[in-house]
């Protein structure tokens, strides 16, 4: 299962975001269950997202080990909350095949299961790993608008790097296409 936590911002560039990165979602058996978090006008809380997930019934709280593995997909100020509530589930014994946050400047981010990071600058990526470096992450080069990454991943040009100690070499990609393949690998 899929979950997206998004930032503050219009529901439309959470939209745009889904339909470029699963544009076959409605047609394909192949795409995960995705789960979207409405919009608010603050962070949500762990606690928040978590009965969230709980009332839409896509995940049972009394039984959350139980649960398909979860892939979380937090942006901006939804990565916040997203961590607390994926944290919390991961004590429960619920399985998190991966973690992706996706500007989350400033937000510490160590855990047991993959993270992979995506900014939208070099410094944004360098700063943040200074937090948790994470598996792969993405940065855009060149820089693009914060919210243009949120809104359209595929005009986000950048570098794929490896995880630290990896032998792979960085690799040239777009955004959508390193968020396609950390949600296929974990």
């Amino acid at each position: 299962m899929l979950i997206i936590c998004p930032g503050i911002h219009e529901e439309k560039l959470t939209e745009s975001f889904v339909s470029t990165l699963l544009p076959n979602r409605v047609s394909s058996g192949g795409t995960p269950q995705i789960c979207i978090l409405p919009p608010c006008d603050r962070p949500n809380l762990p606690l928040e997202i978590l009965q969230f997930l709980h009332q839409s019934g896509a995940i049972d709280l009394n039984r959350p080990a139980s649960t398909a593995p979860l892939i979380w997909i937090g942006f901006s100020a939804g990565v916040v909350g997203a961590i607390g509530a994926a944290w919390g589930l991961y004590s429960l014994q619920c399985p998190i095949k991966a973690f992706i946050a996706i500007d989350g400047w400033g937000v510490p981010l160590y855990a047991p299961f993959p993270i992979h990071r995506v900014s939208h600058d070099y410094f944004t990526h360098w700063s943040s790993a200074l937090l948790g470096p994470g598996c792969e992450s993405f940065y855009a080069d060149p820089p693009v608008e914060h919210l243009a990454l949120w809104r359209s991943p595929q005009y986000s040009v950048g570098w794929s790097l490896p995880a630290s100690g990896s032998v792979s070499s960085p690799q040239r990609t777009t955004a959508v296409e390193f968020l396609r393949g950390a949600i296929k690998g974990g």
